[in-house]
């Protein structure tokens, strides 16, 4: 029997589709959501504080991290590798077995948000979508056929699904962003703060936000780099795009949930569908404006819809990569004879993200469904962060000597941040059934899949062992 190819000669049978314009709309799109400004609003007036403490302890120590690991290791799979690379085989495979996780259940938390972007789009008739198990299931499952099959064609036409996802969301912010502006000129309302100052509160409900603030809403960076094989020169252009689309993306942010908070005020805030509950309040239902608002909820919902592609597509790069290194089966490397995706890859993982979509609706209503897919996913996403801040403080020697001192200093306070979130990930911030439930779901999900993820790992050894 012939010896497997090594992951660096397979990597080479990829087509490189991606330049530097690609992943800078590629980081906007991955990155930035409808559903955060919505979550940060939720903190009032000491929105800004969070946003800051977030950029300081998070977001930039991701960047600067993301930055020099792809200068190092600019390989198909990215945190997968670098984390193989830095702590060893079965270290790395855990890794990239809770991104992986996180990224099939985001995924179908994203698809999620469809339903009720839908819902908004058509005003009151269509307020019943969000809250019908069937039409959300008919939804959601009609997109995820559509995003299955842009993957499987390949990133020749999915960046170009991709890139409309960002302009998309680009424009839906160039229409939120200055709308207090409009409404305080036609006297629709009369304050407008766009950076309110207010020293937060440290409870726990602050922090359960805070928390879904940074490994939810400002995480990202370090997932165009699993494309690194599909980059050309990605080495550079993986960096560059961070550093392009960073200042953006933390400025959609902020003046976002500014214009959220401004026009939903006290009252309760839709965490799925923030940003359209923020049109419809702003445009109203009738009048000249009205139409407005279903164009612009449009555009989020073609985002949401594009986001999805983009991570799933992301998302089926990692089995592929594992099966590289027989620690899974092999079956999941096999590409498209024409096309050159991991066909069986991409198949495999619609199908899972379809079962976590069914199983989030058993038994609760449609935010807690959201909220308990939303919070799994961070919980895994967490975990991965810990490995990916950890490695320039106890990776490999060999991997330490070859990053700077104060890159060590950064990556502290991402880990810092990455705890936190995983510790209070728990505790729920919109209503639920039980919080004890709530909880219990989110621990069995994680410990399950752990050791799920364990156990294919040690699957996968004992047959290459042979």
């Amino acid at each position: 029997m012939p010896k497997p190819l090594a992951a660096e000669e397979q990597e080479s049978g990829l087509r490189r589709e991606l330049g530097l314009g690609d992943l800078v709309l590629a980081q906007v799109l991955c990155v930035v959501g409808s559903s955060w400004v919505g979550i940060a609003a939720k903190l009032g007036r000491a929105h800004v504080a969070f946003w800051l403490a977030g950029l300081a302890l998070f977001y930039l120590p991701l960047a600067a991290v993301v930055i020099y690991l792809n200068r190092l290791m600019p390989l198909e799979g990215g945190l997968y590798r670098w984390a193989k690379a830095g702590f060893g085989e079965m270290a790395g495979f855990l890794t990239a077995w809770n991104l992986w996780v996180y990224a099939v259940v985001v995924t179908g938390a994203i698809i999620f948000v469809v339903p009720t972007d839908v819902g908004y789009m058509l005003g009151p008739s269509g307020a019943w979508l969000a809250s019908s198990k069937l039409a959300t299931l008919a939804l959601t499952g009609g997109v995820m056929v559509a995003i299955t099959l842009v993957a499987v064609h390949g990133l020749d036409i999915g960046k170009w699904l991709h890139n409309a996802g960002s302009v998309l969301i680009l424009i839906a912010y160039a229409i939120l962003l200055p709308l207090p502006l409009w409404a305080l000129a036609r006297g629709i309302i009369h304050r407008y703060e766009p950076v309110p100052w207010q020293w937060p509160t440290l409870d726990w409900f602050s922090l359960a936000v805070f928390g879904q603030m940074t490994v939810g809403g400002l995480s990202g960076f370090e997932y165009v780099a699993i494309l690194a094989g599909e980059c050309r020169s990605a080495a550079r252009t993986v960096g560059q795009s961070v550093m392009l689309s960073a200042p953006v993306i933390a400025l959609m942010f902020i003046l976002g949930t500014s214009s959220v908070l401004t026009f939903i005020g006290n009252q309760p805030i839709n965490v799925i569908g923030p940003i359209p509950q923020t049109f419809r309040i702003a445009f109203g239902a009738a009048g000249p404006a009205a139409w407005a608002a279903p164009f612009a909820i449009f555009l989020l919902v073609a985002r949401a819809i594009a986001s999805a592609s983009l991570i799933f597509t992301d998302l089926t790069r990692l089995p592929m990569t594992a099966g590289w290194d027989n620690l899974v089966p092999r079956w999941f490397t096999r590409l498209d004879p024409r096309r050159r995706t991991p066909v069986n890859s991409i198949l495999f993982v619609a199908a899972l993200v379809m079962l976590f979509i069914v199983l989030s609706l058993v038994g609760v209503h449609e935010q807690e469904a959201n909220q308990l897919l939303s919070t799994a996913s961070i919980v895994h996403y967490a975990l991965a962060y810990v490995a990916l801040f950890a490695l320039p403080l106890i990776g490999c020697r060999t991997l330490r000597a070859k990053l700077p001192k104060w890159l060590k200093l950064v990556a502290a306070g991402g880990l810092f941040s990455s705890l936190i979130s995983l510790a209070i990930a728990v505790y729920p911030i919109v209503d639920v059934v039980s919080r004890q439930a709530f909880a219990a779901k989110i621990c069995a999900i994680v410990v399950l899949s752990n050791m799920t993820g364990i156990l294919i790992y040690r699957a996968g050894r004992h047959t290459d062992s042979r």
